[in-house]
């Protein structure tokens, strides 16, 4: 008569709990994946509104009180070998650590990347944060995940911009357009990109965005939109603005001041983008990777 060991069933309990995690509380898919994918045991498809769009996270699952022994402050130390650190950081999907509690009966997560690997005297490890539970809670911040790697975000984000990066580059005036619904508890506004054409009219629209701030402000929120730009007052709306409720200085972008006000619902601000340092080595790199040309010409 053959046994199965203590270690196969907790092992299976922990892959059964994930599932139930992943399509219970997330409402997404679980595939178990087999034995022979080296250093994953799951992949979780999003599942938005009822739309399946085909963005995946690979996933680890580890089940046991063992992987619970090395407590940190704020979570439990887990410490993968080499391989599988090589393994996952050139994996074709986003990948995620799931330890499995059998007492707590909970299941904790964490994302394999550059920001989250810490590598020591002894190898690598992960803090697998105590707060990062799989259920409700993990469908935004996984979801993001599941777009791809932050470093590989980052550089389709810069590629997006690069249209508008040109246009400055080559003596374009780009103004950012915001409207601040001052009297929604949510922070919701817009920014709307959009050419000067130093004619006296309103810019001519590239894009628009929806945002809702919270308890966050434009100034962080701009900065990181358009992280390729400096920011700065539309010095003629200033200067041209009968609304004078608030006093500014031409330069003072760590305090927003509009230049009119709507019904005393929406404050309008207006302010003038020059390329910054990192918008214009975005460019050089991005020349040299198209073109093969070291030299950025104006």
């Amino acid at each position: 008569m053959m046994h199965r060991k203590p270690s196969a069933k907790i092992a299976s309990i922990g892959v059964t709990q994930t599932q139930l995690a992943i399509e219970a509380e997330l409402s997404w898919l679980f595939r178990e994946q087999p034995t022979e994918d080296y250093g994953i045991d799951a992949h979780a498809e999003v599942v938005d509104a009822e739309q399946v769009r085909g963005r995946l996270l690979a996933l680890q699952i580890k089940s046991g009180s063992s992987w619970f022994r090395e407590r940190s402050e704020g979570g439990w130390w887990f410490r993968p070998d080499p391989e599988h650190v090589q393994y996952w950081t050139n994996h074709s999907l986003p990948v995620a650590v799931v330890l499995y509690h059998p007492e707590r009966k909970l299941c904790y997560w964490q994302l394999v990347n550059r920001e989250t690997l810490r590598e020591t005297s002894r190898g690598w490890k992960l803090l697998v944060p105590e707060a990062q539970v799989l259920d409700q809670s993990a469908k935004a911040p996984l979801s993001q995940a599941a777009e791809g790697d932050p470093y590989t975000l980052r550089i389709r984000e810069l590629q997006l911009a690069r249209p508008w990066m040109r246009m400055l580059n080559t003596g374009t005036r780009l103004v950012i357009d915001i409207e601040e619904w001052v009297n929604k508890t949510s922070g919701r506004g817009t920014i709307t990109l959009g050419v000067d054409n130093e004619d006296g009219k309103d810019p001519e629209q590239l894009a628009s965005w929806t945002v809702f701030l919270g308890l966050s402000s434009y100034t962080e929120a701009v900065p990181k939109l358009f992280a390729w730009a400096s920011v700065s007052l539309h010095s003629e709306t200033y200067e041209d603005a009968e609304y004078d409720d608030y006093p500014y200085s031409r330069d003072d972008w760590g305090i927003l001041h509009p230049y009119a006000n709507g019904a005393g619902e929406v404050d309008f601000y207006r302010f003038e983008l020059t390329l910054n340092e990192l918008g214009r080595s975005f460019l050089l790199v991005d020349r040299f990777a198209t073109e093969g040309l070291r030299q950025l010409t104006a």
